[in-house]
C-alpha cells in the first residue's frame, strides 16, 4: 500500500508541477510579450534548463541524502556559498527539488528495512501534516524573517549533527515499533519536525535522534524519516509551487541530478569515511547560518 500510495504520489506531483509552470509561462507570455512583470521577477526563477551547477549539486547533496548524512543542510549551505538562490526562494527549492529523490529513498529503505507498520505510518502522518500547514506559513514571510529562520535552525542542526558524532545522543533500544504514551509523543515530534522542513532544516539527523529516545532500533530511522520526507516534501512543495516562492532552474537541477545519485548511493556504495564527512558538514553549516544572519542584519 506504501508503495503503491508513493508511485500515485510521484505522478500527482510531477502533473501538478508541470501543468502549474506551463501555466505560468503562458501567463507571463500573454501579459509581458514573454518577460517578467514590470512588478518583480517571474516566480519559480528564470525560465530555461538548469545549469551544471544545479545537477553537481543535486547529485553531491542526494548521494550523501542517501546515506544519512541529510541534504537540506548542506544544500542551504552551498546554494548560500555560491550565491545559486535568493535566500528567499531557498526553502521552496529545496522541498520541491528534493521531492522526488527522496521519494526514491523511501522506496528503497522501507523495502530493505524492518519497522512496524502502524508506527510508521503514524509517523509519517504527522509529519505530512505539519508540512502542510507550516509552509502556508513559510510561503508568506519575507526574506529577512527566512534568513533569521533559517539562521537560528541550521544552528540547531549543526548541534544535533554533533551530538550524535560525539555520541552524546542516546543507543537507542530493539523495538521495531511503539504505541500508547510513546507513539503519542512520536506523533507530536515528528508533527514539529514536518513543519520545521518547510522552513529547510532537513528532518534526518532529529529523527534519528527522536527514534533512539523513544527506544528504538537505529535503523528503523531510515524508512521513518525517509518515508516521512518522501509524503511531506510533496505536501509542502504544492504551496510553494503554487505561489512561485521557489527557484525553478535549481529544483530542476536538484531533481535530475538527485534521482540517479540516491541510486548509485543504495547499491553501489558499500561504505565511506561519513564521519569526517558529517564534521565538514558541521563546520559549512555553522558558517552559512552566521552568514544568513548577518545578511538578515543588513537586510533590516
Amino acid at each position: 500500500m506504501l508503495f503503491a500510495l508513493l508511485g500515485l504520489l510521484f505522478v500527482v506531483f510531477v502533473v501538478y508541477w508541470v501543468l502549474v509552470e506551463r501555466t505560468r509561462r503562458g501567463s507571463r507570455a500573454t501579459a509581458g510579450g514573454g518577460t517578467a512583470p514590470a512588478s518583480g521577477p517571474a516566480p519559480g526563477g528564470a525560465p530555461g534548463g538548469p545549469r551544471p551547477i544545479h545537477l553537481g549539486l543535486g547529485f553531491l547533496t542526494n548521494f550523501f541524502d542517501q546515506l544519512g548524512v541529510g541534504s537540506f543542510a548542506t544544500t542551504t549551505s552551498l546554494f548560500k556559498l555560491g550565491r545559486v538562490v535568493d535566500d528567499r526562494d531557498i526553502p521552496g527549492t529545496l522541498n520541491v527539488g528534493h521531492a522526488l529523490p527522496t521519494l526514491a529513498e523511501a522506496l528503497i529503505s522501507i523495502a530493505l528495512i524492518q519497522v512496524e507498520m502502524r508506527t510508521l505510518v503514524a509517523l509519517i502522518a504527522a509529519s505530512v501534516l505539519g508540512a502542510w500547514l507550516g509552509a502556508g506559513v513559510v510561503a508568506g514571510w519575507s526574506r529577512r524573517r527566512i534568513q533569521i529562520g533559517m539562521g537560528i535552525l541550521l544552528l540547531v542542526a549543526a548541534t544535533i549533527i554533533v551530538v550524535r558524532q560525539t555520541g552524546s545522543a542516546p543507543g537507542g533500544g530493539t523495538a521495531l515499533g511503539i504505541d500508547g504514551g510513546l507513539l503519542a509523543l512520536g506523533f507530536g515530534a515528528n508533527f514539529v519536525l514536518g513543519a520545521l522542513m518547510t522552513l529547510g532544516i532537513g528532518l534526518f539527523a532529529p529523527c534519528m535522534i527522536m527514534v533512539s529516545l523513544l527506544g528504538m532500533n537505529p535503523k528503523t530511522a531510515f524508512p521513518i524519516m525517509m518515508g516521512s520526507c518522501a509524503f511531506l516534501m510533496p505536501a509542502a512543495s504544492f504551496r510553494f509551487i503554487k505561489s512561485g516562492r521557489y527557484n525553478l532552474r535549481a529544483a530542476v537541477g536538484l531533481t535530475l541530478g538527485g534521482v540517479p545519485a540516491v541510486l548509485i548511493a543504495a547499491y553501489l556504495v558499500q561504505s565511506l569515511p561519513l564521519r569526517a564527512v558529517q564534521w565538514m558538514v558541521v563546520v559549512v553549516v555553522v558558517y552559512t547560518a552566521i552568514t544568513l544572519l548577518r545578511s538578515a542584519r543588513r537586510e533590516r
